[in-house]
């Protein structure tokens, strides 16, 4: 790997987290030494990369350094694109086509020997089957789930049974054949999964979640598993 290939993936390393990273992690990464990897930090920290830390300890990048990609490897272009197939056929509509779009810029961008990898990639997914037709609109609440807005549905469980819940919309997961809603439920005072096709009604009310949505998320990913049905 040249020296430049190699700082720019160290920029891209100390990118994808707020933690430390340490020399070795990076090493392994880059399939280099250690002592390569400082003297690199080294000429980092000479350019005027934003790098803290030191050796044995670990290095982070401060927010605010802005260094654009300088191209996206055949790997990244197959990420991409196994992304995008999967959200094409298994998301909503809106979704759907905004992986599309995705797609179309990074196509723009490339060039034409790179662009075969993402019009042919190596990696796909099967196309989605029996897809569930959600009885809501799933743009709508990720609208509110941004808004950080609660919620009213009329809910209606396997039974046939109906239910009217106040929540805290978070998260909509997207399984392979429906989507589910996760939110906190005021009714339970716990997480609840709600299945889109299942929403009979939803009303998006004006009051904000009294908690922060991160701090929720977190604690939801915090428990074993999916949250129990509704």
């Amino acid at each position: 790997m040249r020296k430049a290939d190699r700082l720019f993936q160290i920029v891209q390393i100390l990118r994808r987290t707020t933690r430390p990273v340490t020399a070795d992690a990076i090493a392994v990464e880059l399939e280099t030494s250690k002592r390569s990897v400082y003297r690199d930090i080294a000429a980092l920290i000479g350019q005027r990369v934003p790098i803290r830390g030191e050796a044995g300890i670990g290095y982070v990048l401060d927010g605010g350094f802005d260094l654009p990609p300088l191209m996206l490897t055949a790997d990244e272009i197959d990420a991409v694109a196994l992304g995008v197939q999967w959200v094409a056929g298994h998301a909503d509509p809106a979704l759907a086509r905004a992986a599309r779009d995705v797609l179309a810029k990074v196509a723009a961008v490339l060039p034409d020997d790179m662009r075969a990898f993402l019009e042919d990639p190596s990696a796909r997914t099967p196309p989605a089957w029996d897809i569930v037709e959600d009885r809501v609109d799933a743009a709508e609440l990720r609208g509110a789930i941004r808004a950080a807005s609660k919620i009213v549905l009329l809910y209606v469980d396997p039974s046939g049974k109906q239910t009217r819940r106040t929540v805290w919309p978070l998260v909509i997961g997207y399984l392979d054949a429906v989507r589910v809603l996760i939110a906190w439920c005021e009714l339970r005072a716990d997480f609840r999964s709600f299945r889109l096709d299942r929403i009979a009604e939803l009303e998006i009310l004006p009051d904000r979640i009294p908690a922060d949505p991160g701090t929720m998320r977190r604690r939801w990913r915090a428990t074993l598993g999916m949250p129990r049905p509704s």
